[in-house]
């Protein structure tokens, strides 16, 4: 009894068998190649949150800094304290009635 040689050609089977199946290894490559887009977009997502919440951030320490040089310049241009210096450091003071001068000019 002689028994039966199978000679299988492997590339030719793989070739077949890709052939018969190429829907199904076409939707499994969409599959993978949609979970790794999924992958880098929240990536990216959470980056631009990061990077939102840091200009948030720094927003609100430029607002109270802001708010800070309001209260300093209301402070400082009160006219109080100017009429003060003025008295202390400059020797300045109020003119009176006396100190007024009425200058008329003849035509």
């Amino acid at each position: 009894m002689s028994k039966p040689t199978a000679n299988f050609n492997l590339l030719l089977i793989i070739a077949t068998d890709l052939g018969r199946h190429l829907f199904i290894i076409l939707l499994y490559f969409s599959v993978i190649g949609s979970a790794l887009a999924v992958v880098v977009s929240t990536h990216k997502n959470r980056q631009l949150i990061i990077a939102q919440e840091q200009l948030v951030q720094q927003k609100d320490a430029l607002d109270i800094e802001w708010r800070h040089l309001i209260i300093e310049e209301t402070a400082l241009t009160e006219h109080n304290r100017i009429e003060r210096l003025v008295e202390e450091k400059l020797n300045m003071r109020r003119p009176t009635q006396a100190d007024e001068k009425l200058v008329r000019v003849k035509p």
